[in-house]
């Protein structure tokens, strides 16, 4: 199966960017909306995401690699929610903002702008792309 790709939604606040990188991965838990746990459960080891500051800030800072998939929310004392473990891969050269995202029409259909609420979206291959030209410095 080929590779996938993702955007993950923190507030910087809560935790950032900079901490992940200190810590050096994370256990990518507290997911609490459905099509969000689809997504988990749907991640493959290898594939990649992007890591997005929610709230303040609101732009992808990075990427990162899923390193663990199949787990269950250790918080989750009912078993039905997902989650997996991730890594930090670099940090973009240039954050692409919320704005930014918004204003380029090949991006107009990307789950970031189209269910905005959603914290584990899909990513297109294209899309992915087009981010990545985006934060070339």
């Amino acid at each position: 199966m080929s590779k996938r790709y993702w955007l993950m939604k923190s507030e910087p606040a809560a935790y950032g960017w900079d901490r992940l990188v200190e810590e050096g991965g994370t256990l990518w838990d507290g997911v609490r909306n459905h099509r969000a746990k689809n997504n988990l459960q749907a991640m493959q080891v290898g594939d990649q995401a992007f890591f997005y500051h929610s709230v303040t800030g609101k732009e992808i800072i990075g990427v990162v690699e899923i390193v663990r998939t199949g787990l269950t929310d250790p918080k989750d004392e009912s078993g039905t929610w997902a989650a997996v473990e991730i890594k930090p891969v670099r940090k973009l050269d240039r954050a692409v903002t919320l704005a930014e995202i918004k204003a380029e029409s090949a991006l107009a259909e990307v789950e970031l702008v189209r269910l905005s609420r959603l914290s584990v979206a899909e990513i297109r291959p294209e899309e992915w792309d087009k981010i990545l030209s985006m934060a070339e410095a």
